[in-house]
């Protein structure tokens, strides 16, 4: 049985930093696209960033680019997302995603995790 397991999210103000953190269970991560998406309220699900499991090659939605940054531990099996300069339009609920295939804006992942909440205020 496969969990991602989001965990790091919480109330900040505009301007600080958050780290997000993925544990995966049932799945190496090693050997899987791993992403993360956000949903904003009202919105839809949109790409965050993305690791490949070959080279380790990293993508992002270009509103996060020089913000955020995704790395993974294949040790700990955690894939986490740093988020720095923080803004009020990055408030959403953050998921993880575990897919076969690459990921990126507009595909869908095998797995997702359950969701963390991330609000940035003024």
């Amino acid at each position: 049985q496969v969990q991602l397991v989001e965990s790091g999210g919480g109330l900040v103000q505009a301007g600080d930093s958050l780290r997000l953190s993925c544990a995966a269970s049932g799945l190496s991560i090693s050997r899987y696209y791993m992403g993360w998406f956000r949903q904003a309220p009202g919105k839809e699900r949109e790409f965050v960033a993305t690791v490949t499991w070959i080279v380790g090659t990293t993508d992002y939605a270009d509103s996060v680019k020089g913000r955020f940054t995704i790395s993974r531990d294949n040790a700990k099996n955690t894939v986490y997302l740093q988020m720095n300069s923080l803004k009020p339009e990055d408030t959403a609920l953050y998921y993880c995603a575990a897919s076969k295939s690459r990921l990126g804006p507009g595909k869908i992942s095998d797995y997702w995790g359950q969701g963390t909440q991330v609000t940035v205020s003024l």
